[in-house]
């Protein structure tokens, strides 16, 4: 039997192993897939990541490299190349490597944070033929910043989440011509820095509410077509415009990676995608917590960091019975706000919620209400869909009441 497994060696997972060996647990166990720790961060080379929690500005394999020194330096053990096949709901994991083969551990605990996938050309469905030169923005990355290879010359980018702006920046470092980047939103899904200094401080076009409708080629890819879309996401008719390219990346959305939650029963969000937990980070199966990028998309790994911590302490204090549910509180949104994390408060104590809203918003109000009293309000000049916001309650406000509300007004 072991206290703690976690399922994912990188900045969630290691942050979630040092925050709970803090907290007193000893016997700790990261199961890692990958030949290393840091997961995504050793291919993000940029700069832009530990202002907030480390106060400087690191790469992604400095930012990783930071927290591998402080697991590596306690008793956390680590298996490397270990994949793991299967969760029960009562915390019996089997997993397999060349080492050991097939295997099983009873764990206490477990922490999910297997991170998420990029969305494929194949859920697009996009006409045309299946050339080469189509990649996802994070398999170029890897291409580019690992293994040294320039996918293409001439590039067209459908997506405007960051790792489609960084890329937009990457390539055009490394000599490629970036045609253009399309949007199907009406604003961009990325952070706002990104946009400046990853297209405008490039001169690379964005193309909001534009999609390809059809890719061009047999063997290589040699263009798309790409249309305005109308307020419904559809093409209009007479706005296509074909451009030559030998390259289409794709950031198109990032999925939590949640096939081993399902096989625990562990609910799952139909909005996130990652699993409903309260706001110790415990999802529906008992012991089984979740964080990181397995939860929701973060937009900055400091926040991944910080949210880590919160489940890795709360798996400690599971594990020397120290969670006291006593409350059953759940949390709604109004759609404008699209989501929250948690879903749920279980404990009566101060809970930040984090939230995004589903479009972009100026001079917003952000309210907070139970029993159909607002009870907290918070103002913004401007809210985007691409950035987290969160908002405090008080563990006082968690009193004589089943539900909590986020609703936001706009002027």
């Amino acid at each position: 039997m072991t206290d703690l497994v976690i399922i994912g060696g990188g900045p969630a997972g290691m942050s979630a192993a040092y925050a709970a060996y803090q907290k007193g647990i000893r016997d700790i166990l990261i199961l890692e897939r990958d030949s290393s720790l840091g997961g995504i961060l050793q291919q993000c080379i940029h700069n832009g990541f530990g202002l907030h929690k480390f106060g400087e500005e690191l790469t992604g394999p400095e930012y990783a490299y930071k927290y591998e020194e402080l697991v590596r330096n306690t008793d956390i053990k680590i298996m490397l190349d270990t994949m793991v096949t299967d969760i029960s709901r009562d915390k019996v994991i089997t997993a397999t490597n060349s080492e050991k083969g097939i295997f099983t551990i009873e764990a206490k605990a477990v922490i999910l944070a297997m991170g998420c996938r990029e969305r494929s050309k194949g859920a697009l469905n996009i006409p045309g033929t299946r050339p080469s030169g189509i990649y996802s923005a994070g398999t170029a990355q890897k291409l580019v910043n690992m293994e040294g290879y320039l996918p293409g010359k001439n590039i067209v980018i459908l997506g405007s989440g960051d790792i489609g702006l960084i890329m937009a920046r990457r390539m055009t470092l490394e000599g490629a011509k970036v045609k253009a980047v399309c949007e199907l939103m009406p604003y961009s899904g990325g952070l706002k820095r990104n946009i400046v200094q990853c297209l405008d401080d490039y001169d690379i076009p964005l193309k909001l509410s534009h999609t390809v409708t059809e890719i061009h080629g047999k063997e290589r890819l040699r263009g798309v077509t790409i249309a305005k879309v109308d307020n419904f996401r559809k093409p209009i008719e007479g706005t296509e415009e074909y451009i030559e390219c030998d390259t289409l990346l794709l950031s198109v959305g990032l999925i939590p990676e949640n096939e081993l939650s399902k096989y625990a029963s562990v609910k799952l969000d139909n909005i996130t995608g990652g699993p409903v937990v309260d706001q110790n980070r415990q999802t529906s199966a008992d012991g089984i917590f979740a964080c990181g990028n397995v939860l929701h998309v973060h937009d900055l790994v400091d926040y991944v960091s910080q949210e880590s911590e919160i489940a890795g302490i709360s798996a400690a204090e599971y594990i020397q019975s120290k969670n006291e549910k006593n409350t059953s509180i759940k949390i709604t949104t109004d759609g404008k706000i699209r989501y929250s994390v948690p879903q749920m408060i279980t404990e009566k104590k101060d809970t930040t919620i984090y939230f995004r809203v589903s479009d972009v918003f100026k001079n917003a109000t952000i309210m907070v209400l139970k029993n159909d009293q607002v009870i907290l309000s918070k103002k913004k000049p401007a809210l985007a869909p691409g950035e987290m916001e969160s908002i405090r309650i008080k563990s006082d406000d968690l009193e004589n009441t089943q539900e909590l509300t986020l609703r936001l007004e706009v002027q």
